[in-house]
């Protein structure tokens, strides 16, 4: 049922396994490395068509200096975390409610409430595009960073209700009832007694949702446009011009809008992995 460990394998399978996974994760950071090299070539090698030859001059200063002062770079990166942050905060509050309610309490429709927040989740993105923008345009949030975080919330709550309903149906009922019995209210149970000890699923949750949004760049394009609202995932695009494709700066600028989810994860690693390998083992 379970693939066998590589130590109980055999010594050819072993210096197979050994020999083939360094050409996989070369495979699977080719295209990283490809952005990377890009974004330290001069603009001339894109001109004579030397992309993958040797860089005529390495100009990885100029090129990522140009991306904050020639650009409105700067101000995309802020409007990601005002968009972001947000995004997380509120979506992560929500979700820790409503999975309390859904995981702790027994009511007629429960199940039928946590199916439709699930069931969000399979409806494929691209056909809310009409009418989620028609939406925004109605209620005068189109094009407005408050737009895109309300939608972000409502997007991602479904999921958010699916991790933390699940992680709190396997937390001790005893400490609750205990709770209850000392005649603690149910809103002191959840903000001194459930919260704690939901701080791994928080920090996991967290990094995931700001993930996800910080890279989203679909709905960043059809609800947004212009440098005023734009988060850095679409303000990228502004690289480019009619007749000419600044692919050294989009590469830079893609890079330096890569390392804010990357930090973000390492200096979350710990609680990350915690809350998602919580209660896997008895």
């Amino acid at each position: 049922m379970f693939p066998t460990p590589v130590e109980k394998l055999g010594p050819r399978a072993r210096i197979g396994y050994q020999a083939l996974l360094p050409l996989a994760l070369i495979m699977w950071l080719l295209p990283l490395l490809a952005v990377a090299v890009f974004s330290i070539r001069p603009e001339t090698d894109f001109a004579t068509g030397n992309y993958w030859g040797w860089p005529s001059s390495f100009d990885a200063l100029s090129n990522y200096a140009l991306v904050f002062t020639g650009s409105d770079m700067p101000r995309y990166l802020m409007n990601s975390v005002l968009i972001t942050v947000p995004t997380v905060i509120g979506a992560v509050a929500l979700s820790a409610m409503t999975g309390f309610a859904l995981g702790i309490y027994q009511f007629r429709g429960n199940v039928l409430i946590f199916f439709m927040f699930v069931a969000g989740n399979f409806v494929p993105f691209q056909i809310l595009m009409v009418p989620v923008r028609d939406l925004t345009l109605q209620l005068g949030l189109y094009d407005t960073k408050m737009g895109l975080v309300l939608f972000h919330i409502a997007f991602q709550t479904g999921f958010c209700t699916l991790f933390m309903r699940n992680f709190i149906r396997a937390l001790p009922r005893e400490l609750i009832e205990a709770a209850r019995v000392e005649g603690i209210s149910e809103l002191r149970i959840f903000w001194y007694v459930v919260l704690p000890l939901m701080k791994p699923a928080l920090a996991a949750l967290s990094v995931l949702i700001f993930t996800f949004i910080w890279n989203d760049y679909f709905w960043a394009i059809v609800l947004t446009q212009g440098a005023d609202s734009q988060p850095v995932t679409a303000g990228i695009t502004s690289f480019n011009a009619q007749y000419r494709a600044a692919y050294h700066l989009m590469s830079a600028g893609s890079l330096v809008a890569a390392l804010p989810p990357v930090l973000m994860f390492f200096a979350m690693q710990k609680h990350f992995i915690a809350g998602l390998t919580l209660g896997a083992v008895k």
